[in-house]
């Protein structure tokens, strides 16, 4: 295009020196005659006239391409001349080479980056921390609770209470075989059947663990409704080997206090009242020593593997 171009301007150039040198115009009379195709002008200024008409067209197309190709760089190229987009991109420049966001908020990626670092570092450190000190609490019950005994507690005692059968003993004739004595009463709802159940089926895992025979015992604490019958009746709900043991007042209030277990009457309305007590069970050695107790958060399981525990540091 660019050398079209030179050739154009070189030909125009010619042509006008010729035009120049020889004083030849070319007056409207001439060029109506060669628009109507009058034959009579000389050939000469016939192709003269052609050949300037077309450089003339070829200028019009020059300015026009010119034009047409600046109009498209200057759209593409941004507005130098705007002042809003030289300080922007000033501002981002700036920006961008301070390591801030781009959209201009206060905080960069980078600070936002090391802000979460922070936080998820404390919340770690934390949660590593209150970790430690569970275990740490753990680590010390359990030692507290597996640490030497500094002697036997004053647990158990001589009693005389009435069998389920009707027949009298005392703690000597539970003595040559293991124990597990309960304190409870008959009329109570829930807790007492859920121990009696649990105390049953350890009964029977615990034989099958260590061969040893286990004699369960219910005490009542409600000498007033436990008869010998009621107790009878209810003891057999429960394991065919499950002793029942009632009495009078003094008798229970006795025993009670022998393993320290408490008990009271709650309010009366006639004859329905309930009796608050000790929820506990004592694993009591063939010599009717106070061995352990287990309370209500030990499980069939957690029971058995314990008295099982027992049994065999017993036998050592």
């Amino acid at each position: 295009m660019g050398s079209a171009l030179c050739r154009t301007a070189s030909r125009l150039r010619s042509v006008h020196r010729l035009r120049a040198s020889s004083d030849l115009q070319s007056p409207p009379c001439i060029s109506d005659a060669l628009r109507h195709g009058d034959s009579s002008l000389p050939l000469s200024v016939r192709q003269l006239f052609s050949l300037s008409c077309g450089i003339e067209r070829l200028k019009m197309n020059q300015r026009c391409l010119l034009s047409t190709s600046a109009s498209d760089t200057t759209s593409k190229l941004p507005k130098s001349n705007d002042p809003e987009s030289k300080s922007g991109g000033s501002d981002q420049k700036n920006e961008r080479a301070s390591g801030k966001d781009v959209r201009g908020a206060p905080v960069s990626w980078m600070s936002f980056f090391l802000l979460f670092a922070t936080g998820a570092g404390l919340v770690y450190y934390y949660d590593r921390e209150k970790k430690r000190h569970i275990q740490d609490i753990n680590k010390n019950s359990i030692a507290v609770k597996e640490g030497p005994s500094a002697g036997k507690a004053a647990i158990g005692g001589p009693f005389s209470l009435v069998r389920d059968d009707g027949k009298r003993i005392t703690e000597k004739d539970l003595m040559g075989q293991w124990t597990v004595l309960y304190f409870g009463f008959t009329h109570c709802p829930d807790i007492c059947p859920d121990e009696l159940i649990k105390l049953s089926a350890s009964i029977d895992k615990i034989k099958e663990k260590s061969g040893v025979d286990v004699v369960p015992v219910f005490i009542s604490v409600d000498p007033e409704r436990d008869t010998v019958e009621q107790v009878h009746e209810y003891v057999k709900e429960f394991h065919p080997k499950l002793v029942g043991l009632t009495g009078s007042p003094e008798e229970i209030k006795s025993v009670a206090r022998s393993y320290r277990v408490y008990y009271m009457k709650t309010e009366e309305e006639d004859s329905d009242y309930l009796v608050d007590h000790s929820i506990v069970m004592y694993l009591m050695s063939p010599e009717m020593s106070f061995v352990k107790f287990y309370g209500k958060n030990h499980d069939v399981d957690s029971l058995t593997d314990g008295v099982v525990k027992e049994i065999r540091q017993y036998r050592k």
